[in-house]
């Protein structure tokens, strides 16, 4: 008989995950046919400690090739483990693109994407002549010069509560376009140009095309004004082209504080903390 324990499993006790993964070895996190993707070898492993199925819910699905310093991650397990399990011992059965960080119990009321307060996202962006091998599949990569100057400006219509329709890809399933842009920074790591980016949520990538709006603008594509024009205008077919997948990272899901999961402040990939 196949087993299997889903979330909100009744007597089961709630167990949250903090997980650390190369967006670059799997096909996004969500499941898929060809179980190439970081949900299906995290709940492959969790099966090999549990001893039976596990279905986990995430705080938020990233596209192949997008990265995560901190996703959270819920399930429900009816069988008892030590908390070292299902670190130590998930991870034993994990491949080396993927690690749990952190194991914590939690009450039923917790939920890894709808409990969920704010998360953080960055952005990395090479600047180079040409690509950087150690660049390759860890940021995003312009060869001709930004104006940083220009894309800070442009970056500050975002902030605050707005329709985000026009940065938001076709095929989100999100029921409303209005997100709430709390923090969006840029600062500079050597040849890494960083952006940072808190909100309550994101649409499906929004984050990306965001990106892909303040690289045009800092090329000279286009005048400063026009992100806050094309916002306004809620007109997805208006904007850039969504930037690569390469240089996305998830770097913190915040809480209610009941819940310390480790996963917030958001903190910068290690590629930009030097």
């Amino acid at each position: 008989m196949n087993r299997s324990v889903e979330p909100n499993a009744g007597s089961a006790t709630r167990i949250a995950l903090r997980v650390a993964y190369d967006g670059a070895a799997f096909n996004g996190w969500q499941t898929q046919p060809t179980r190439d993707a970081a949900q299906d070898a995290l709940e492959s492993a969790l099966a090999a400690v549990a001893g039976l199925r596990v279905v986990t819910v995430c705080a938020g699905r990233t596209d192949a090739g997008v990265h995560a310093l901190a996703q959270v991650v819920h399930f429900d397990s009816p069988v008892t483990r030590p908390q070292s399990a299902w670190v130590r011992g998930v991870n034993a059965h994990l491949p080396a693109s993927i690690a749990v960080q952190q194991a914590i119990g939690v009450d039923d009321r917790f939920h890894a994407r709808y409990a969920a307060l704010r998360r953080g996202y960055c952005y990395l962006i090479y600047r180079g002549a040409t690509r950087h091998p150690l660049y390759a599949h860890r940021a995003g990569w312009v060869f001709r010069g930004l104006d940083t100057s220009r894309i800070a400006e442009a970056a500050t219509a975002l902030l605050g509560e707005h329709d985000f329709s026009a940065f938001r890809s076709s095929q989100c399933q999100a029921r409303s376009p209005i997100r709430t842009i709390e923090r969006i920074e840029l600062s500079e790591r050597g040849p890494l140009l960083v952006l940072e980016i808190r909100a309550n949520a994101f649409l499906h990538h929004m984050v990306r095309n965001i990106v892909g709006a303040l690289v045009w603008v800092g090329l000279g594509r286009r005048p400063t004004g026009w992100v806050a024009e094309i916002l306004a205008g809620r007109d997805r077919t208006l904007g850039a082209p969504t930037f690569s997948a390469q240089g996305l990272y998830l770097c913190g899901v915040q809480y209610p504080p009941q819940y310390d999961i480790g996963s917030w402040p958001a903190s910068l990939p290690p590629l930009a903390s030097r």
